[in-house]
């Protein structure tokens, strides 16, 4: 059965429940017509989502980093490739968000110093360089944890590797006198000036793994390993390997911005209390089929009363549709569609009716004033829906809005919702 065939026969099993029927004592009727959902599909896999101002993140680190470039041009035997002299101080800023637990995006950005030695053939004993250089990433990030052991905001290590691609740009190249640019720059300048280059831009792809430990809810310790690689022409000297590459070591603070929040929606759970609330409609069923036969059978034994004109007295009646919302939020869900479809058929089907519209929201929340805002965006959200996508005439609806002031559920999360009553 269909998620929306479930949602219209509890509402219409409901709605049976609310009518209030009088009858002769010698035609009194009853129904034991069952409500029952025996099969369902759905899919057992939890959804998570989060507000678009949730789950951001800044990040703030320092390290080292050493270029791997070519060793030598002057055929003797090359300096080692790890080597202390070569290792500069390197600073880190990004931000980014993790737009679901288990995948993220950063712009990240890197900077400081670079030495290296590169000697020739022609100065042997000056091949120590130096630059300056800024590398600018955009990079997506994995935690593995949440995809293999579960989500959880709260876990306190997490392994994050994560891949990128961006610019980066290196200038002031020069040897070791500070005066002349390196001694194995071959690239020239293109345009018209004579000499060699001592700048250069490059397209790096970037790949690391970041290790990340949670201090508390909005702020984390993270170190983090990760190597750029570059074309032949990074520091103006095309020779050797086609590809050079940039090693950093990191650590750091992640400030989460708002937290780490993820809604959970889970359609076989929904569909569960579903079909729990069934049972309960069809137990009331049979209470009432009872009652009617107990009815029945005591007016059988009295006179035929004179009919009598009942007046209508349900001030603030509350109906059985109701429209919940998620944290934070006055839209419209799919799942609580059905709900504001089937008020909209009660109308239709009751054009003599009209009903009160009462939003509110969770206390737990907010502050009180905007609190009352959102209660009132989510009742003019359900009103406007009624009204421009199913016809009902705005003058049979009332809009009311209670905030945080007014709790109707004892359960926090149960207050972000619609309720709709009937007005006298």
């Amino acid at each position: 059965m269909k998620t929306t065939h479930i949602y219209s026969v509890l509402a219409l099993a409901a709605g049976a429940l609310a009518i209030n029927q009088s009858a002769k004592a010698q035609d009194v009727v009853y129904s034991d017509e069952a409500v029952s959902v025996t099969e369902f599909t759905c899919d057992p896999k939890t959804h998570y989502s989060s507000n678009w101002r949730e789950n951001w993140f800044i990040q703030v680190g320092a390290g080292i980093n050493q270029p791997f470039v070519e060793r030598t041009l002057s055929g003797r035997v090359p300096g080692p490739s790890v080597d202390r002299k070569k290792m500069t101080a390197t600073y880190n800023f990004g931000f980014g968000r993790w737009f679901s637990p288990y995948l993220g995006f950063r712009i990240n950005a890197l900077g400081g110093a670079l030495h290296w030695d590169t000697p020739t053939k022609e100065q042997p004993n000056n091949g120590w360089s130096r630059g300056k250089h800024v590398n600018l990433n955009a990079e997506l990030m994995w935690d593995m944890f949440n995809t293999f052991g579960g989500v959880n905001s709260d876990r306190v290590f997490s392994i994050i590797p994560f891949v990128g691609i961006g610019g980066d740009y290196m200038w002031d190249m020069r040897d070791a006198s500070g005066v002349n640019v390196p001694a194995a720059t071959n690239i020239h300048r293109t345009h018209s000036d004579y000499g060699y280059k001592n700048s250069s831009w490059t397209l790096p792809v970037t790949a690391g793994l970041q290790f990340r430990l949670r201090l508390c809810e909005y702020v984390d310790f993270f170190a983090e390993a990760r190597a750029s690689f570059y074309g032949d022409n990074w520091n103006n000297v095309a020779y050797g390997d086609p590809v050079e590459a940039n090693v950093a070591v990191l650590g750091g603070f992640n400030f989460n911005i708002g937290g780490r929040n993820w809604n959970e929606y889970n359609e076989c759970a929904s569909l569960s209390q579903i079909a729990s609330l069934n049972n309960e409609v069809n137990l009331l069923r049979s209470q009432v089929l009872t009652a009617n036969q107990t009815i029945a059978s005591l007016e059988s034994q009295l006179p035929c009363p004179e009919p009598k004109v009942i007046t209508k007295n349900c001030v603030n009646a509350p109906l059985m549709t109701t429209v919940r919302f998620t944290i934070d939020s006055a839209v419209i869900s799919p799942e609580e569609e059905v709900n504001v479809y089937n008020m909209a058929q009660w109308l239709k089907d009751n054009p003599k009716e009209n009903i009160t519209i009462v939003g509110f929201a969770d206390k737990d929340t907010g502050s009180s004033e905007y609190n009352m805002q959102l209660s009132k965006e989510r009742a003019e959200a359900v009103c406007n829906q009624l009204v421009e996508k199913y016809g009902i005439a705005k003058d049979r609806l009332t809009v009311r809005y209670d905030g945080s002031d007014v709790q109707p559920y004892d359960v926090n999360n149960w207050n972000r919702i619609v309720i709709f009553t009937q007005p006298q």
